[in-house]
C-alpha cells in the first residue's frame, strides 16, 4: 500500500546538507555507504549535480526543513550516469524518489544526453519496477558491484535522444548547436 504523496522541494545539496545524506547512506546501503571522503570527492567532479528533496518536519520543530532523499547526476558531455538516489525509509513509498528521479531525467534532457544509465541490486524489485516506470531498458549486468556485500547490479538505460531532439526542435533560431546563424 501506498501512503499519501509528500509534498517536497526539491534544492541543489550543500555542504550543511553533508551529514543528513552521509547519515541517510548509512541508514539505506549499510557497509556499502559513502564516506564524507568519497561524497565530497564526488561532488568536487566534472560534470556533477546533486539534489535533495525536503520537506517540513513537525517532528524537529516549527519551522524546520528535513531532507529526506537525495539524488546525483554525472553527465559526460554524451550520455548521463544517475550516481546515488535515495529516500529515507520513513519516507518511502510516498513518491519522493519518484520526483527525485524525474529531476535527474529533468536534468539530463536539460543537457541534452543521449541517453541516462543507472546501476540497481539486482534484488531491488522495488526500485527496478520504479525506473521500468521511468523508461529504463535493462542493458547488462556488473557481478559483485556492490561491495563489501558482493552483489551483482542491472545496468539500466533509458535513450534520451528523442527528447533532446525535441528540445534542440523548440531552441530559437542560432540556437540549435549546428553552427549557422540566424
Amino acid at each position: 500500500m501506498t501512503d499519501d504523496p509528500l509534498a517536497v522541494r526539491l534544492r541543489p545539496l550543500e555542504s550543511g546538507d553533508f551529514d543528513r545524506v552521509l547519515e541517510l547512506e548509512r541508514e539505506l546501503f549499510g557497509a556499502g555507504a559513502w564516506t564524507y571522503g568519497m561524497l565530497t570527492d564526488e561532488l568536487a567532479g566534472f560534470g556533477r549535480w546533486y539534489v535533495v528533496a525536503e520537506c517540513g518536519d513537525v517532528l524537529r520543530g516549527f519551522g524546520n526543513k528535513l531532507v529526506v532523499g537525495y539524488a546525483g547526476l554525472w553527465f559526460d558531455g554524451d550520455v548521463a550516469q544517475v550516481m546515488t538516489i535515495g529516500t529515507a525509509r520513513a519516507y518511502q513509498h510516498r513518491g519522493v524518489g519518484r520526483q527525485l528521479l524525474q529531476a535527474l531525467v529533468d536534468r539530463s534532457v536539460t543537457l541534452r544526453a543521449s541517453a541516462l544509465f543507472l546501476e540497481v541490486a539486482t534484488d531491488n524489485a522495488k526500485a527496478i519496477a520504479l525506473y521500468e516506470q521511468f523508461g529504463f531498458e535493462q542493458v547488462g549486468v556488473r557481478k559483485r558491484y556492490y561491495q563489501p556485500e558482493d552483489k551483482d547490479a542491472y545496468v539500466m538505460r533509458r535513450d534520451l535522444a528523442a527528447a533532446a531532439r525535441d528540445r534542440a526542435g523548440d531552441a530559437p533560431a542560432g540556437d540549435a548547436g549546428d553552427g549557422d546563424a540566424a
